[in-house]
């Protein structure tokens, strides 16, 4: 599926093409710290399928907890909206795990699966069960 996106302020733009088959839901604690929320929500994209189209991401190298593997975690230089991550370094790339968030299609991308859910925070299967406001309640 075509996708493009933007970060909130749209100083970055992108367009690539994604399977929503491979959208995805990462509840590792490294997801909940950098999310600043219980978990992440993610779909890969090839890296001969993606294009920046305008800016220049920031990159922050995280030492993923448990693998011990480097990841390229970029974000808007202007207004912090996390983008994609990647594997450090110049050159090309295999894949970038896409932030759906930042995608116009986001609705397209229903997560097909949970990883590190040892992790997860233990009300996020209860969420039906939460009172829920149409607007700020």
């Amino acid at each position: 599926m075509r996708v493009d996106g933007a970060c909130h302020c749209g100083f970055i733009t992108f367009e690539g093409d994604a399977d929503p088959d491979k959208a995805g839901i990462c509840h590792c604690t490294d997801c909940q710290t950098s999310t600043g929320s219980a978990f992440r929500t993610n779909v890969p994209i090839a890296g001969d399928k993606f294009k920046l189209l305008t800016g220049e991401p920031t990159i922050y190298i995280k030492t993923t907890a448990e693998s011990g593997n480097a990841r390229a975690q970029t974000f808007c230089p202007k207004c912090g909206t996390p983008i994609y991550s990647t594997t450090p370094g110049d050159g090309p790339k295999a894949s970038y795990m896409v932030r759906i968030g930042v995608l116009k299609q986001r609705r397209e991308f229903v997560p097909k699966k949970q990883n590190w859910f040892r992790s997860a925070q233990p009300w996020v299967t209860g969420m039906p069960l939460i009172p829920r406001n149409e607007k700020q309640g």
